[in-house]
């Protein structure tokens, strides 16, 4: 039932986005509402409080980052109501949409061993960037068992207490990451065929674009650190086809031309890649961004280890 569900939505600056959020998770009837912010110098605080949310401000003398802001609404919802048995995760820039909380705890209560379940996530406005359609292609995932939640998921409390929750030294990758953790303890995660939420990208610039793959490479670089090693290998494929992809290719086809001006050809892996992924389902706008992520992900890769070789640290990596 929505009444038994509390919500933890989590925002920096996110101005009309977050009226929208908190206001369709008050028409569901999620009990409590809490807000975490991160420094926001709009009036997100006061937009909370006026919505009947609780809101929790971050102390901003340590780095802030989503894992650490949702740990922190998470310890707000057992301070307020310590019976609570479902959690529901949402960023300050998605609308939960009607019918989800229903949908939701009805699989999540179907099968006692699942920790989470999430549903189809939809951009707001997909034709208006190139950048929001192919973000909203990325939410299309399959329905079914899944290895990993993101951003927005209802989860159970005892699979949430039993992990201890996000990891919050990480700045990119923890919902995966704890995912990862759940089901290391034989708890399950799954996609349900139901509309869950929409997203206000507000993607405009390739920049931002950019910035978010290679805050994906980072995660990848991260996530392959900590849980990476035999036998589960975790993200470790996908880091390696960043690094392949997006450095190996044009570093050897670039040294090779020491011996022979021919190794340029191995640009033309590039397209040829493109194609294959075209002829495996994909269109051929998503099958090209797919390719030059790539290279935005091995950046992300590289910062990763820059930042560990010389011990040091980075806030979150947002794109807005």
């Amino acid at each position: 039932m929505p009444e038994q569900v509390a919500t933890v939505a989590i925002g920096r600056n996110e101005g009309d986005r977050l009226v929208r959020c908190l206001a369709s998770l008050k028409a569901q009837g999620s009990d409590p509402i809490i807000y975490v912010d991160s420094g926001s110098d709009d009036n997100s605080i006061e937009h909370a409080k006026e919505a009947g949310a609780l809101v929790v401000e971050l102390d901003m003398s340590i780095p802030f980052n989503a894992a650490r802001a949702r740990n922190a609404g998470y310890a707000k919802v057992l301070e307020v109501r310590p019976d609570t048995e479902l959690v529901q995760f949402i960023d300050g820039d998605c609308e939960m949409l009607p019918g989800w909380f229903k949908s939701a705890c009805a699989a999540i209560r179907s099968e006692p061993d699942l920790a989470a379940v999430y549903g189809r996530q939809r951009e707001r406005f997909p034709d208006a960037t190139l950048w929001n359609g192919l973000m909203d292609r990325e939410w299309d995932t399959p329905v079914g068992e899944v290895t990993e939640c993101g951003g927005n998921a209802l989860y159970r409390r005892t699979a949430l207490d039993e992990v201890g929750g996000f990891r919050s030294d990480l700045i990119a990758g923890e919902e995966p990451e704890m995912c990862f953790r759940m089901r290391q303890k034989n708890w399950r995660l799954r996609r349900i065929k139901a509309d869950m939420a929409n997203h206000d990208a507000a993607m405009t610039r390739f920049g931002q674009w950019w910035r978010r793959s290679k805050r994906a490479g980072f995660a990848y670089a991260s996530l392959a650190a900590l849980h990476g090693h035999a036998p589960h290998y975790f993200k470790r494929a996908e880091k390696r086809r960043a690094l392949l992809w997006g450095l190996g290719v044009p570093a050897v086809a670039v040294l090779g031309t020491a011996l022979s001006p021919w190794s340029m050809l191995l640009f033309l892996l590039w397209p040829l890649q493109v194609i294959r992924l075209r002829m495996r389902g994909e269109t051929w706008t998503s099958a090209f961004f797919l390719v030059l992520g790539k290279i935005a992900e091995m950046f992300g890769v590289l910062e990763f280890w820059y930042l560990k070789l010389t011990h040091r640290r980075r806030s979150a990596m947002e794109y807005k």
